[in-house]
């Protein structure tokens, strides 16, 4: 007698297409036998993808690759298995089992929820104890980091509180209040899990007391009990919305992280300094990747800008429509309420990431709109000309890069353990995806990029036809890519050295989220829910 192991969810489809069969008045001995071959393929599927889980920001260890799965290549927008209401944020949705949890701002108060993977249900939400939440900037939230879980919790990190460990039914098991670090954009890091300890990274732009040094640290903890193991001090980082990985080599086993301006490698055991790479900018956010025992850590210019060599006239022509009195300059009287620096001239006027943060209390968004107009009214003659903006627009804000390391260094390895910089085509937020010795980037205006993991070689460099910003990171599963644009443009890539577009949908609602995997779905969280499609 043939035993089958199916989880929980293909026992919902086997029992599902059982009932239609035999109360069925047309179902045939073939029809049977088929929908039976139907359900032992995904069982075997199932069988493979067992030990592998979706349970961190971008799946295992950030990676986004998961080839054991086999979501839809195909979507109708308008038939998700379900689509379920939830709180807005921007946390990604993670997978346990037959569990998916995510988090969110409900009504002012930070929520953790638990949906049932196959049906959608919410099956618990908890509120975090109430407290006054930190200022954000308008593109992101205050539920932006994405929770971790195992087999039997689920942690959970908020800016504005701290860490707080459920067990799968809802019940807390600790929580740990962390003052809030100060940041320009609000807090997204991750917590990721390593051999028992749960690692947090907490770059602040506050200055210790009586010093020049940051109050920044990486911190792991019990993650049964939320007990400290090891705290390692940052000072001279400061903020930054990257999560680490875990990067496991023939010279042991390191957390990597990506911080201002220098990407750093830790000892995971005791989280004991190692080495340091130079050479990214102000701003980084995206989430470091391993392939073929290298490390690829990738940040644009501050503002945005993927290429070393910026084209300065679209900035010129975003700033065009504050002239309004039509004689080619930008007047100190000009000055509207948006009037701000250009950083992603593709944005409209008004939209959170067109330009340089404005406060929001009338007095100071004055001030710094004049502190602004001034940097770029070189000759202080109260106007701006389009030759003086478009020639500062050439100084300095950092370089673009992804940068392929190699591991087994001390100290400074930037020249001596790396392998190739590439400054083209360099992402924001999303972070790079490695699949089959190649690196794969989107950025802004739907461009994608595929590079050769062995020497940095740009394979091509093409437009999918989804224009718009990019926040989601790419993900993968049987040699296809999945983007996702903010504005919820679902375009699906088949993996190689060919640029090939297999299927493009409108989901018609902005997307806030990078998907999560696991077997044969796909999680998509947008504005207003979240959609499962299989």
């Amino acid at each position: 007698m043939l035993k089958l192991k199916l989880g929980a969810f293909f026992k919902h489809i086997f029992n599902e297409l059982m009932i239609n069969i035999t109360t069925s008045t047309t179902a045939s001995p073939c029809m049977a036998t088929s929908c039976l071959a139907m359900v032992l393929a995904c069982a075997s599927s199932e069988s493979q993808a067992g030990d592998v889980h979706w349970n961190q920001f971008r799946g295992p260890n950030g990676s986004g690759v998961v080839n054991v799965f086999n979501p839809p290549i195909k979507f109708d927008p308008e038939k998700p298995a379900w689509n379920t209401p939830i709180p807005p944020a921007h946390s990604s949705p993670v997978v346990w089992a037959d569990r998916v949890f995510l988090t969110g701002v409900d009504e002012g108060r930070l929520a953790t929820l638990s949906l049932d993977a196959r049906t959608g249900k919410i099956l618990w939400k908890r509120l975090a104890p109430k407290v006054e939440l930190a200022r954000t900037h308008r593109a992101s939230s205050n539920a932006a980091s994405t929770p971790c879980a195992d087999a039997e919790r689920v942690w959970v990190y908020f800016g504005s509180y701290g860490l707080i460990c459920y067990d799968h039914d809802g019940e807390e098991q600790w929580t740990k209040s962390i003052p809030t670090p100060q940041s320009m954009y609000g807090m997204s890091t991750s917590p990721i899990l390593h051999e028992g300890k749960l690692i947090l990274l907490l770059d602040n732009d506050r200055n210790l007391k009586g010093s020049r040094l940051s109050q920044s640290k990486l911190i792991a903890l019990n993650s049964k009990t939320g007990e400290r193991v090891w705290e390692t001090a940052r000072p001279y980082s400061r903020s930054s919305w990257s999560t680490p990985v875990i990067w496991k080599h023939d010279k042991g086993i390191e957390i990597a992280v990506l911080g201002n301006g220098r990407a750093y490698g830790y000892d995971a055991s005791s989280g004991e300094e190692r080495w340091y790479v130079n050479g990214f900018s102000r701003e980084t956010i995206a989430v470091p990747v391993i392939g073929n025992g290298r490390l690829h850590l990738s940040a644009s210019r501050q503002g945005g800008w993927g290429d070393s060599e910026v084209d300065p006239l679209p900035f010129w022509n975003a700033v065009l429509p504050f002239d309004t009195n039509k004689d080619g300059r930008i007047g100190r009287d000009e000055m509207s309420k948006d009037f701000t620096v250009p950083f992603r001239p593709e944005l409209p006027i008004g939209h959170p990431g067109f330009g340089m943060p404005l406060p929001a209390d009338p007095k100071r968004r004055k001030q710094r709109q004049h502190a602004l107009f001034n940097w770029r009214d070189t000759n202080r003659d109260g106007f701006w000309t389009k030759e003086e903006f478009m020639t500062d627009m050439k100084v300095g804000r950092g370089q673009p890069n992804l940068a392929a390391i190699n591991s087994g260094g001390r100290g400074n390895i930037t020249e001596s353990h790396g392998a190739w910089n590439l400054r083209r085509g360099i992402p924001e937020v999303p972070s790079p995806i490695f699949h089959e010795n190649r690196v794969y980037l989107i950025r802004a205006g739907g461009i994608l990029t595929c590079v050769k993991a062995e020497d940095g070689e740009i394979v091509y460099r093409e437009r999918m036809g989804a224009p718009g910003q990019y926040s989601a990171s790419p993900v993968i599963a049987r040699d296809h890519l999945y983007l996702v644009s903010d504005r919820g443009t679902l375009t699906v890539i088949k993996a190689g050295d060919a640029f090939e577009v297999v299927h493009q949908t409108k989901l018609g609602i902005p997307v806030s989220g990078t998907p999560a995997l696991d077997g044969v779905t796909i999680y998509i969280r947008t504005r207003e829910g979240l959609l499962a499609f299989r």
